[in-house]
């Protein structure tokens, strides 16, 4: 098979005798086994024809590689510090706006730098979702928040590994961005983009064109649950920074206290009135971030009507698991912390009785627990590190050690293939994510890309794709947006897992 297409002349020499061109849009790109002839037209004078030589560059395929990861320093059976490492690199291939100049991702650049809110408010930084370009601050803040906590139990863990410095770099980035979208007391920005609008657009966020529309929640248009989630990043980044910078802990601890009075005065779920994130990130309930902010302001100040209001808005019981719109299982782990209440204790073991073998989420063949399709493995995951948080509690630490690490090793290799992107044996190579499918500049990215059968020209080293099916079922297909899309908050409680694993 031959490949056709047309070229687009880039740039000559001043004396026209060197020529740079490059493929147009959805033309030009081949696989495997296909053959390409290429023909350039033009114009000479004199009697004899002109000879020429070109060069081709493959714009497909990205020449840059990681240095070698360090051996583990702990002899486990996967090497944590390379998982933490990647996992951070992920992070900073997701961010927004204008970029640092000790970037380390060589494919990424400056994007969305226009981001404002209604009054032209600077709302650039942050991360973008997922495989797309929005900002949903409702799962960046949680990632953020759990990332924090991570770092907070586990710094040993990031100490050991080298990442230190790094990890915090990573949790700087959405913190910053969420205080420029708090801009009032009780006025605070939770997305930024029109998510129709840009799931249309295949390409790098540095070339979008698209409007990007801001969206807040008000007194009267409140949301009790993203403002409840971003006091609780606030604060836990409080507890990160306390020690090292000060200032900065004491501007998130102001804002943190300023968004949980605004959970509590005006309640109410965002997404009802913000209905653009309803389609997408629909919230269910606002009472377990209500909780989960109360816990963590109580961690970061000790005052007691922080502590009153998260028993207040506590919901006994077992819980259904932890994600981004889920915080009952985190709940009960962190009141028991901070109580030693029984009935926190009981709801831990209930809650992980249901999880485990035997109880009533269902496993895969090879053993991953499975509470839903979209994304199985965050679930598990998320499980994964809240059952070594209890374990830290001195809740059935071996047990629960043992089945946490069980779910952990599903997701780097223990069925075969790793399902984190640039880590260990038969990693995914085509996510669901747009900028790393991109080629190299200048050869233009369109929804062709989407639809080739090759890997990511680049690598998304340290992303979790979503996961099997309940039977075990994999393909790394970039189309696939279910089992391979990548997501900020995918990676969230894995790697706090990792981090967890490694002490």
């Amino acid at each position: 098979m031959k490949g056709t297409g047309k070229g687009t002349v880039l740039s000559h020499s001043a004396d026209s005798r060197v020529h740079t061109l490059v493929n147009t849009e959805n033309s030009l790109i081949l696989n495997p086994g296909q053959t390409l002839d290429l023909k350039v037209e033009g114009t000479y004078t004199g009697s004899s024809a002109p000879t020429a030589t070109a060069q081709l560059i493959n714009l497909g395929h990205d020449p840059y590689t990681l240095p070698p990861a360090l051996p583990s320093h702990d002899g486990t059976k996967y090497n944590y510090d390379e998982v933490l490492m990647k996992s951070i690199l992920f992070y900073e291939a997701q961010r927004s706006g204008k970029l640092p100049t000790d970037n380390r991702i060589p494919w990424r650049g400056d994007s969305a730098i226009n981001d404002t809110g209604d009054n032209g408010e600077d709302l650039t930084g942050g991360w973008y979702d997922a495989g797309d370009h929005v900002k949903f601050n409702l799962p960046m803040a949680a990632s953020t928040t759990v990332l924090t906590w991570g770092l907070i139990a586990y710094m040993e863990a990031y100490q050991d590994s080298g990442q230190l410095d790094h990890m915090y770099s990573c949790i700087k980035w959405p913190l910053d961005y969420l205080l420029k979208c708090h801009v009032s007391k009780f006025e605070f920005y939770v997305q930024v983009g029109k998510a129709e609008l840009d799931h249309n657009y295949w390409g790098r966020p540095e070339n979008m064109t698209m409007p990007r529309p801001a969206y807040k929640i008000t007194a009267q248009k409140p949301g009790s649950d993203i403002a409840a989630e971003t006091a609780a990043a606030f604060a836990a980044g409080y507890l990160a920074y306390h020690n090292t910078n000060k200032t900065y802990a004491n501007i998130l601890l102001m804002h943190a206290r300023d968004l949980y009075e605004f959970a509590i005065s005006y309640q109410g779920k965002y997404s009802d009135s913000v209905p653009e994130a309803k389609g997408f990130y629909q919230s269910y309930d606002a009472q377990d971030e209500l909780c989960w902010g109360g816990a963590w302001m109580y961690l970061a100040t000790r005052e007691q009507k922080y502590l009153t209001e998260a028993e207040k808005h506590y919901e006994p019981g077992a819980a259904w698991g932890q994600s981004w719109d889920e915080k009952n299982t985190g709940c009960m782990v962190m009141l028991y912390k901070v109580t030693r209440k029984d009935i926190y204790k009981t709801d831990i073991e209930s809650t992980f009785k249901s999880w485990m073998p035997g109880g009533t989420i269902p496993y895969t063949p090879r053993g991953l627990a499975y509470r839903l399709t979209w994304g199985s493995l965050r679930y598990a995951s998320n499980m994964a590190m809240l059952a070594l948080m209890a374990a830290d509690e001195g809740i059935h630490p071996t047990e629960y050690r043992h089945w946490a690490q069980s779910q952990i090793h599903y997701a780097l290799g223990d069925t075969g293939h790793s399902y984190v992107v640039g880590f260990g044996v038969n990693s995914p190579t085509q996510p669901h994510h747009r900028s790393s499918s991109c080629p190299l500049v200048p050869a233009p990215c369109s929804n062709r890309e989407l639809q080739q059968t090759g890997p990511n020209t680049h690598i998304l080293y340290g992303a979790l794709v979503g996961g099997p099916d309940q039977s075990d079922h994999y393909e790394d297909r970039r189309d696939d947006y279910v089992k391979n899309e990548v997501a900020c908050d995918y990676n969230s409680g894995f790697q706090t897992a990792v981090a967890g694993k490694m002490m």
